[in-house]
């Protein structure tokens, strides 16, 4: 359990967002849950994909050259190979353990294609809403290898990886490769996978005001509060309360994996058409125009 500082108030589960079957890119099969229709959202996250299957039929396609602008992509695997390429030249093999975090700002055009023709492939890909102050911003892209994320053992067993933000376990402070300050991210993103054994538990701080989600996808676990415990389900994201500044989360009598998101709300008006991410009707269309006329990137 981490126990990093006393607390007032955990935060309970306020709705389930159970992941919906879809397919992207050229026929990449996986599984949708925030972002599955454009009223589930939980502001500044737009989307979370969990892909993940043994048959390459389902991800061999990949993801073909396609377009972003508004918004940035956060790719972490878990199994398998992809290869990242960009307009700017970028080049990128994301590995087991590892991490791709990709501003489009005002445009990028990139592929993400398998490394591999048979195995496992297993991750997710995330995205989160930039504020319009910084939509027309250079893109930029950064590489995370698993070396450098940070991984630490939990008293009760198990472990937490820190991608973003930080954790505390007993008096140790855990800082990941990417932190709100020192890299100008507006939404201040925490990203944690954790893996805990049958009836253990772990706890960790939310800033307040930050939204928060849980997605499990291994197991299940109960999200505590001071009104009892309730259960979340494997392949669903459990959306927190607002209120309070910590969470606490049970594993099941079978274990659990699952990343724990929280971020600073933009509490800006959100307009998407499909990869383009914008607050207004006419920047949308003036992104199409762009993309169709090769200004998206320039």
């Amino acid at each position: 359990m981490n126990t990093s500082a006393p607390h007032n108030k955990s935060r309970g589960l306020a709705r389930v967002i159970p992941g919906v079957a879809a397919s992207d890119g050229a026929g990449v099969k996986l599984r949708r849950s925030l972002g599955n229709s454009q009223n589930v959202r939980l502001d500044p996250f737009l989307m979370l994909d969990e892909f993940g299957t043994e048959n390459p039929d389902d991800y061999i396609a990949g993801f073909p050259p396609h377009p972003h602008r508004g918004f940035e992509t956060v790719t972490y695997m878990i199994d398998g190979r992809m290869q990242h390429r960009d307009h700017l030249g970028n080049v990128g093999d994301l590995g087991p353990g590892g991490v791709q975090w990709m501003s489009a700002g005002r445009g990028v055009i990139h592929s993400e294609m398998p490394q591999q023709d048979r195995g496992r492939m297993r991750g997710f890909q995330l995205w989160i809403n930039l504020p319009a102050a910084e939509k027309m911003k250079p893109a930029s892209y950064r590489d995370i290898p698993p070396a450098e994320i940070p991984v630490h053992d939990l008293p009760q067993g198990g472990r937490v990886k820190v991608i973003a933000g930080t954790t505390t376990v007993g008096a140790a402070r855990i800082e990941g490769p990417i932190n709100g300050a020192t890299a100008r991210l507006s939404t201040d993103p925490l990203y944690l996978d954790v893996e805990l054994p049958p009836g253990s538990s772990f706890e960790q701080p939310i800033t307040a005001g930050h939204n928060a989600f849980v997605y499990v996808y291994e197991g299940a676990v109960a999200i505590a509060s001071r009104d009892g415990e309730r259960p979340l389900p494997a392949q669903a994201a459990g959306v927190l309360e607002r209120e309070g500044d910590t969470v606490r989360i049970v594993a099941s009598a079978n274990g659990a994996r699952f990343v724990l998101l929280a971020a600073r709300p933009l509490g800006e008006p959100i307009v998407q058409y499909g990869p383009f991410v914008m607050n207004t009707r006419e920047e949308i269309e003036t992104a199409i125009r762009d993309y169709q006329s090769g200004r998206l990137t320039g």
